[in-house]
């Protein structure tokens, strides 16, 4: 007796257990459940802090375990819970609905087991016409945080879901959005086509329609997806495709969820339209300059890593305007500010495209990309503003090379390579360097947005500049040959290229080589007319050039003529006055002096006044008045003939210490002093001068 006690206790406790289960499961069945609907509403609507109610019928039902399950676990059974007129309140302020969730019925199958661990495990998860509501405030608050009850013992998983009839709104007021969804159930579709990868995918079983406004303008659209969500293994993927129109952007996506459950891959063809790029800010977070008209399409991969998401758009191909984008982006989450890295390439940038990043576009541009005019009619450098509140939305680093980049008019550029970097509201282009009329131009570029003010610095180089090919239209110039070297180091303040420009700071100096040029532009710029029609009828010819330096001085927005010098086997001619680059007006004497004899010539100082919009170039009426007010006297008081005199040049200026000079100047150009302090030019020695003529020999 006392060895089968051990066998009669475990027996009898092994039918106490079965018994009180059967008892539970009888209570269960046989219990009247809309008896506890005050109950689970009033404990609900504590926890959550919202008004929670089950109108309808409460039903509890038992069905058959997992046939997914191992072992013994298939054969325990699973309580299905229904309840019917389902309603979770919104918060008091929301206007997006009076009800955050609410649905017709709502079936939900729990898995006993893991209650023992402090687990909620539904099974099974369906909704028959849901009707949510969501609403996100410009603050940041949302409609769908439920009351904060402090960290809870229990976890919910869901493992599958169904989806039925209904609509979905989503009401963001921090980026003017409100959208509205209708969901309804379609005929399974096959396995689409447009899924980017091979795994296999649920087919399609809902489909949705898109209606609402994107910042007062409409917004419409749909797509598909699957009818039933599976959240059980991190291999399952659910399959989407949509497309909407929010405002001037338009979006569409194919492809894949991977891992619904905790959302851990997603892998989609992205296509993205609109405007501007700069449009897409309050949808993604991303900051991008302002842009014409553009179009992409590439792979977005996010991959979530703990609480974050990396995004990558990969290989994606595009146009912004008339100019080709290619490459991949990163957007990498992190502290205090997301990265956004990657390299793009452009086989073909037009440079009328990149206008509208800093400004340089025309109202009528601006009108197109729904943007106000700015632009005065008078003014020609850009005035539209930087918001550089937006620039500690992220960090940059991203390298952009483009193989051409094409002016509307003359000079193609090449071979463009820039590092776009973004820290702490510090923006550089460091370097910007790009190819130009057969040489390089090198930069550096930085605006400080971290005060109301930004603060600009560049620094620019430029070698090798081949004299003909600054004008490629000209055909007298063609046969010109000789290299163009200059170098300018400037600082600013102000949160436009105006008002950059109009504060400046620092140096411009430049030199041109030992070369030729056309003499007909010299002839045309000295106005010795005879010469000028001489040479068009029996053909051009090019004059030898010595040198040509020229320096300025740029203090407060005015750019003062230090020096220049150009000096030919024919003429010299020298430069004085000044830019103003704030008001943007032209104050120029221009005086050619001709090393030879010329017979009927009007050479006379220049002018060049005006603003940059409309220049005035022209002859100074004075010596031009004396030299025609002569001539005509003597024709009158002795003979026609004598009226030629006046007309005759027989000045020789002398020839220019191009040695001394050029070192000058180089000196100056190689070593511009601190935009600060404006010093004179450098004084050239002995040493400077022979090493010059060495160098020239």
């Amino acid at each position: 007796m006392t060895r089968s006690t051990p066998l009669k206790i475990l027996g009898w406790s092994l039918a106490a257990l079965l018994a009180l289960i059967a008892l539970l499961v009888i209570f269960v069945l046989t219990f009247d459940w809309n008896r506890a609907r005050p109950y689970i509403n009033q404990k609900v609507s504590e926890s959550t802090g919202r008004s929670f109610v089950i109108e309808g019928d409460l039903q509890v039902k038992w069905k058959q375990g997992l046939k997914t399950e191992q072992g013994w676990r298939r054969y325990v059974p699973r309580p299905v819970i229904s309840a019917q007129d389902v309603r979770m309140s919104n918060p008091d302020w929301a206007t997006a609905g009076p009800q955050l969730a609410s649905a017709k019925r709502i079936d939900l199958a729990l898995h006993p087991l893991p209650l023992l661990q402090h687990r909620v495990v539904l099974t099974d998860l369906a909704l028959e016409a849901p009707n949510i509501a969501l609403q996100r405030r410009a603050d940041g608050s949302n409609s769908w945080t439920l009351k904060d009850n402090g960290p809870s013992p229990w976890e919910v998983e869901i493992q599958r879901m169904a989806f039925g009839d209904g609509t979905i709104r989503y009401l963001d007021e921090g980026i003017a959005l409100d959208l509205r969804a209708k969901v309804s159930s379609t005929a399974p579709d096959a396995t689409p086509d447009a899924v980017p990868n091979s795994a296999p995918v649920e087919k399609y079983g809902i489909a949705f329609t898109l209606g609402g406004s994107y910042r007062k303008a409409p917004v419409t659209g749909g797509g598909k997806a699957g009818a039933v969500l599976s959240l059980t293994d991190n291999n399952t993927v659910y399959p989407v495709q949509a497309h909407a129109v929010l405002g001037k952007n338009k979006a569409s996506i194919a492809g894949t969820l991977t891992d619904p459950r905790a959302l851990s891959g997603i892998d989609l063809q992205l296509s993205l339209a609109g405007a501007s790029m700069a449009d897409l800010y309050p949808l993604t977070g991303v900051l991008l300059p302002e842009t014409p008209d553009y179009a992409t399409k590439g792979r977005l991969l996010g991959k979530k890593d703990g609480a974050s998401w990396t995004w990558t758009y990969q290989n994606f191909k595009g146009t912004v305007g008339q100019s080709d984008l290619a490459g991949t982006l990163q957007y990498l989450p992190r502290q205090p500010r997301p990265l956004l890295r990657g390299e793009v390439t452009s086989q073909q940038l037009r440079l009328e495209d990149l206008g509208p990043t800093i400004g340089a576009d025309s109202n009528a541009q601006k009108q197109a990309r729904g943007k106000a005019p700015v632009q005065p009619d008078s003014k020609a450098l850009p005035v539209e503003q930087f918001n550089t509140a937006k620039w500690n939305a992220l960090d940059a680093d991203v390298k952009f090379t483009g193989k051409k980049l094409v002016r509307t008019h003359d000079i193609p550029f090449n071979n463009v390579v820039a590092n776009i970097h973004m820290k702490d509201k510090v923006l550089s282009l460091t370097p910007l360097n790009f190819g130009m009329a057969g040489g390089d131009i090198t930069s550096n570029i930085t605006l400080d947005g971290r005060q109301k003010t930004i603060a600009a610095q560049a620094k620019v180089a430029a070698r090798h500049l081949k004299i003909r090919e600054l004008f490629p239209k000209l055909q007298s110039m063609q046969a010109s040959f000789g290299e163009v070297y200059g170098d300018a180091a400037l600082t600013g303040h102000g949160n436009s290229v105006s008002a950059m420009l109009a504060s400046a700071n620092g140096e411009l100096a430049a030199t041109v080589s030992e070369g030729s040029v056309s003499q007909f532009m010299l002839e045309l710029a000295g106005l010795n007319l005879a010469n000028a029609v001489f040479v068009k009828i029996f053909g051009d010819k090019q004059v030898h050039l010595n040198c040509l330096a020229s320096d300025f001085s740029v203090t407060n927005g005015q750019a003062d003529v230090r020096r220049f010098v150009l000096d030919t086997d024919t003429a010299v001619v020298n430069v004085t006055g000044n830019i103003n680059l704030a008001s943007e007006t032209l104050d120029l004497d221009v005086r050619p002096r001709t090393k030879g004899a010329r017979i009927i010539t009007l050479r006379t100082p220049l002018y060049a006044k005006g603003t940059f919009k409309n220049p005035d170039v022209g002859p100074q009426k004075g010596p031009l008045a004396l030299k025609a007010g002569a001539a005509v006297a003597l024709a009158t008081i002795v003979t026609p003939l004598a009226a030629l005199l006046p007309l005759v040049n027989i000045d020789k200026a002398p020839d220019t210490d191009c040695a001394a000079v050029m070192a000058q100047a180089n000196a100056t150009r190689k070593a511009p002093t601190s935009p600060a302090t404006h010093a004179p030019a450098k004084k050239v020695s002995e040493a400077d001068i022979k090493k010059a003529q060495q160098e020239k020999k």
